[in-house]
């Protein structure tokens, strides 16, 4: 299993120094989707196969103001440049972009998201990319809040670069049950970690179940990143104790 940390790739030999993996990006920071400028970023020591924070805020994807010329210009530009710095999977959270207006249909809402999705999935796969959906707990986006709900996007697609994505925390947040990401697995292609209590490092707060959340990853035959994504994170300290605790969790589940 590769581990690695949702940290900026300027971090890189400071993350190999410390054992890390791989990073994850965001694709603001890296890929710059709104600007015309982008000198392609330098290889860095350790791979950057993933960037987070698909869509800005200031795109939506939902609501009464979505511009789907806007929205295929982006993603085209995006994912032409993931390409380029080899980065093989983007991540669908961007709640600002998704969330629904209050008093907007939420049944059109469901259709937007998948109408962008239907949208995105071509051009991911002409790139060599997959895009990720993420569930986010209800405090940070008001749809799409369970690895469950992601799932309905993924089977109404069946499309090989749509998948989905499981976040320890944000499952714990919304006591989702782990038949869910039972039932998902087949289609679980990225995994986020850090513990539910104040979104620490893994192994912080000491009272998150990753033992029980690994070995369903486990049973599921999962082979591929986990990266941490948390607050209060310093790839030397909190991040050495860290690596070492996911290390040891998932060899032992």
């Amino acid at each position: 299993m590769q581990f690695g940390a949702c940290t900026k790739a300027a971090r890189a030999l400071e993350a190999q120094a410390a054992g890390w993996d791989f990073l994850e990006e965001s694709v603001q920071g890296y890929l710059k989707g709104e600007s015309a400028d982008w000198p392609v970023p330098p290889s860095p020591a350790i791979p950057v196969p993933t960037a987070n924070s698909l869509v800005p805020g200031n795109i939506p994807i939902v609501g009464p103001a979505v511009d789907k010329a806007a929205l295929k210009q982006y993603m085209t530009t995006v994912l032409h440049r993931a390409q380029q710095v080899q980065m093989h999977t983007l991540v669908f959270g961007s709640g600002g972009a998704r969330s629904v207006p209050d008093g907007f249909d939420r049944n059109k809402a469901v259709d937007q998201i998948t109408d962008f999705l239907n949208m995105s999935a071509p051009i991911a796969q002409a790139h060599g990319v997959t895009i990720v959906i993420e569930p986010l707990n209800k405090g940070e986006c008001n749809i799409l809040n369970t690895v469950g709900e992601a799932m309905t996007y993924v089977d109404r697609l069946k499309h090989p670069n749509i998948k989905c994505l499981v976040d320890s925390y944000h499952m714990w947040l919304e006591a989702e049950p782990l038949s869910n990401l039972e039932k998902a697995m087949p289609s679980i292609a990225h995994v986020h970690v850090a513990d539910k209590e104040g979104r620490v490092a893994p192994g912080e707060s000491g009272q998150s179940d990753y033992p029980s959340f690994f070995k369903v990853l486990k049973r599921g035959g999962y082979d591929k990143l986990i990266a941490v994504e948390c607050r209060g994170f310093d790839l030397q300290t909190t991040g050495a104790r860290a690596l070492k605790f996911l290390q040891e969790t998932w060899a032992k589940a």
